[in-house]
Order: C-alpha cells, then sequence, then structure tokens
C-alpha cells in the first residue's frame, strides 16, 4: 500500500499548512510523525543501523555495494516525502556495506522541488530514530577553483547556508535536539581524518574544501560565481546542508564527500547540461564507492 499522507510537491498548497482538527499545527505533531515512519521500517527491517547513508546525483554505484536485505519505497513511508528529479530514484535500502548494518536514501530531496526544508530533511529524522548516530552524505556540486579537476572528490570541511532559511527554524521539541545547536565542527574531525587515512591507502585523489549550498534550480551566473569565492566557497550545490544541519541537531555524527562534476570559474564558463554532470559523476562515481565503503568498514 502506499500511502499519500505527503503531498508531491506540486500539490502541496495552503491547506496542508493548515492547523489539525485538534487546534495543533502540523509541525508540533513531528515526533508522531517521526516514530509513524520509523515504525513502518521497523517493521520490514527491525536491525539498527548504524550509519546511514544520503546518495546524491549519479551516484548509485554505492547502492550496488550494499548487499540489501530490504528495499522500501518512499511512498510506502508515512510523510516521505517523494523524489521528483529524474537521477533520484527515490528508495530506503537496508543491509550491510563492508560488514555493517546501514540504511542508505537512493534518492534525496532539496528546495527547489517546492519542499520545505522541514520536509527535506524529515527523512534525516526518521533515520535518526531508527538509531544511525552516523550520517554520510555525498553530492554532485561544481568547483569554484581553477586547481582542481572535474571527476575530483572533496572532502567537506564546513559550508555555508546559502539557501535563505534553516529547517531547525519554528518551535524546538527538546526531544529531538537543543534549540541552539552548536555548528563549530559540524563535519567530523575524526570522520574527516579517517576519510583522509582511507584515500591515502586507496591512492584516492581527496580536496578539502567549503561547500556552498544555493537554492537551485537555475544554476548561477558569472557573477554569482566570483561572489562565491570571494566569501570561501571552495564548490556550490543545491543541497546537503539541510540534512547536515539536521543530523547535527539531533546529534550525528556528519561525513560529506562531493564529486566535483563541472568547473564553474566565471573567465572560462561554459554552459553545462545535466547529462555531463551525471557522466562525470557516473566515472567518479566507483572513487566514491571505495572511499565510503572504507570509511564504513573502519566505523
Amino acid at each position: 500500500m502506499t500511502f499519500r499522507t505527503t503531498p508531491p510537491a506540486s500539490e502541496v498548497t495552503q491547506e496542508h499548512t493548515a492547523v489539525m482538527p485538534d487546534g495543533i499545527p502540523p509541525y508540533l505533531h513531528v515526533s508522531e510523525r517521526i516514530n509513524a515512519a520509523a515504525s513502518v521500517v521497523r517493521s520490514q527491517f527491525p536491525h539498527r543501523p548504524q550509519t546511514a547513508l544520503i546518495l546524491g546525483t549519479g551516484l548509485g554505484g554505492l547502492a550496488r555495494e550494499i548487499d540489501v536485505a530490504v528495499t522500501i519505497e518512499y511512498g510506502d513511508i508515512p510523510y516521505f516525502p517523494l523524489s521528483t528529479v529524474e537521477s533520484h530514484v527515490g528508495r530506503l535500502l537496508c543491509g550491510k556495506l563492508a560488514g555493517k548494518t546501514v540504511v542508505a536514501m537512493q534518492g534525496r530531496f532539496h528546495r527547489y522541488e517546492g519542499y520545505s526544508l522541514q520536509q527535506v530533511t524529515f527523512p534525516v529524522r526518521v533515520l535518526r530514530a531508527l538509531g544511525a548516530e552516523t550520517l554520510i552524505v555525498s553530492n554532485a556540486c561544481g568547483g569554484l577553483r581553477a586547481d582542481w579537476q572535474t571527476g575530483d572528490l572533496m572532502l567537506i570541511s564546513d559550508h555555508l547556508n546559502l539557501l535563505g532559511d534553516n529547517p531547525l527554524i519554528g518551535p524546538n521539541d527538546p526531544a529531538l535536539g537543543p534549540r541552539f545547536p552548536d555548528m563549530s565542527d559540524p563535519y567530523n574531525r575524526y570522520l574527516r581524518a579517517l576519510a583522509r587515512t582511507i584515500a591515502v591507502e586507496k591512492g584516492i585523489t581527496l580536496r578539502e574544501g567549503v561547500y556552498a549550498a544555493v537554492s537551485g534550480p537555475s544554476l548561477e551566473t558569472r557573477a554569482e560565481y566570483r561572489a562565491l569565492r570571494t566569501v570561501g566557497a571552495d564548490v556550490v550545490g543545491m543541497s546537503t546542508v539541510p540534512e547536515v544541519i539536521v543530523a547535527v541537531h539531533g546529534g550525528m555524527r556528519v561525513l560529506g564527500v562531493s564529486i566535483i562534476t563541472d568547473l564553474c570559474l566565471p573567465d572560462t564558463l561554459e554552459p553545462v547540461a545535466l547529462e555531463q554532470i551525471l557522466a562525470v559523476a557516473n566515472r567518479s562515481e566507483p572513487l566514491l564507492t571505495s572511499l565510503v565503503s572504507g570509511v564504513v568498514e573502519k566505523l
């Protein structure tokens, strides 16, 4: 049976943000919604995951490395949004990776799809409720540095939230996390050191830098790329930061890795198509798979 408790982004209207029949706004029911979604997952996969993963654009190869015991479509999980981006499959993979119990999101959500950041990050709340203490996020991004190449992997050391929004805005439920979570180390230092060690062992070139999150879906102008470089960004993308904020709020350790799929250099900028981005992501995906698998094995 497919749950229709969360409407597709194209169908979200004011009625979905109105108060519930009992007069309580829907966001105050978030704990109940998290528990309902987690219960459905547990009913099919009763094991506690050690690590949760979010697989970004063109990174399906990592999914093939998971010894999948159960696959759950997002539409079968209450209150889960539905993926509308063609490169995001939209299902939860439950099983083993490198001998460790994991749950992986094969497809994520974005603000540009019409979802609120609370909807975008709801699955992270569910992954935490399932018991995952570590979150590994991946994405495709545009590179802002001339000394880096397309296909390079970049370890995220920090981020810039330029989405104009924050998933924690609104009443805070202390059961989910503190009102003012500390973000001085959102990308766990130990996990980053571990990733660097694994990269050296496997001969993988691993850059490290700052990820800037923008809303999209349009790609940036030359002037915007210049501005992003000025404020300290090394790469730019349209995801990841909301999930990381919520993961940190919930007490999870986070590791983030990007694949640089196109170069966003203002003075030599050329048009880029989604097909080109996916092609680069697919070529570099084996490196990301090897790196993430090595990290999970050592956790």
